[in-house]
C-alpha cells in the first residue's frame, strides 16, 4: 500500500508539473545588446522548453549556451508561469574593425579582447586611427606605443561614467582624439583634462543635437573654459 501511495502521490507531482507550469511570461532584464525576443530564443532552446519548472531546474544545472556580449544568464521561477531572467553584459568599452578578417574585436576596460564577432553593437564606439599588430581572443590589445592604450582606456571609461555613447573614437597621429557624435563631431585634442572636458561635455552636447557642425575642447582648460561651436550646413 506504501509502494502504491507513493506512485500516486509521484503520478499527481508529475501531472502538476506538466499541467500546471507552462511558459507564459519571460521578463528579461539588464541585457543592454539582445531584444527580448533574442533572449528567449537563447534559453527556451530545446523541445521541453515550454515548461516553466524544466527551464528553471535546467538552468540551476548547467550555464546557457555561448551568446556573444553576454557574460551570463540567471533564471528564477515565479510559478508557475513566469520566468524572470537576469542578463550580465560582458562590459565592452569599445572595438577595433580587422579588414582582413571582417570582424570587430571588442575590448574591456583593462584592453583585454572580449569577444571577436561581424556583428556591430551601435553603443560601443569604433576605434578608428589605432595601429594594432595581430589580435588575439583573451588577450590585451598589442597597441604600439606606450600611452596610446592607457588613455584610450581612460577616454572610453570616461565616456561611460558620463552615460555618453560616440559612434567613433579617433585617435589622430599626434596624440589628438576625435569624437563623432551623429553630425556633431567633438575635438577634444590631446589626453589631457579628459574627464573635465567630458564633464563640460555631458553639458554642451544637448543644447546642439539635431544640428551640424563641430565642437572645440582641443584648447579647453581650467583657464581656458570656453567651447567653441562651429557651424556647418
Amino acid at each position: 500500500m506504501a509502494f502504491l501511495l507513493f506512485l500516486l502521490l509521484l503520478g499527481m507531482a508529475v501531472f502538476i508539473a506538466v499541467k500546471l507550469f507552462t511558459v507564459e511570461k519571460v521578463v528579461v532584464s539588464g541585457s543592454g545588446y539582445y531584444s527580448q525576443e533574442a533572449i528567449e530564443s537563447w534559453l527556451l532552446d530545446d523541445e521541453y522548453s515550454w515548461n516553466s519548472l524544466y527551464v528553471f531546474l535546467k538552468y540551476q544545472f548547467e550555464e546557457p549556451k555561448e551568446l556573444a556580449f553576454v557574460e551570463s544568464a540567471d533564471v528564477s521561477l515565479e510559478p508557475p508561469h513566469t520566468l524572470k531572467v537576469t542578463v550580465h553584459d560582458k562590459e565592452l568599452m569599445g572595438r577595433i574593425y580587422i579588414d582582413s578578417l571582417g570582424q570587430n574585436a571588442y575590448f574591456d576596460k583593462e584592453g583585454m579582447v572580449v569577444e571577436m564577432s561581424s556583428e556591430e553593437i551601435g553603443s560601443v564606439p569604433k576605434i578608428n586611427g589605432i595601429d594594432v599588430d595581430k589580435i588575439v581572443l583573451y588577450e590585451k590589445l598589442p597597441i604600439k606605443g606606450n600611452s596610446v592604450l592607457k588613455n584610450l582606456l581612460s577616454l572610453t571609461q570616461i565616456l561611460k561614467k558620463y552615460e555618453l555613447s560616440p559612434k567613433s573614437i579617433k585617435y589622430g597621429g599626434e596624440g589628438s582624439y576625435t569624437l563623432k557624435f551623429g553630425k556633431i563631431t567633438v575635438l577634444l585634442g590631446q589626453a589631457e583634462d579628459f574627464n573635465d572636458k567630458i564633464s563640460r561635455l555631458s553639458k554642451v552636447l544637448p543644447k546642439v543635437q539635431g544640428q551640424k557642425g563641430r565642437l572645440h575642447l582641443e584648447n579647453w582648460s581650467e583657464n581656458t573654459t570656453d567651447i567653441t561651436f562651429e557651424k556647418s550646413d
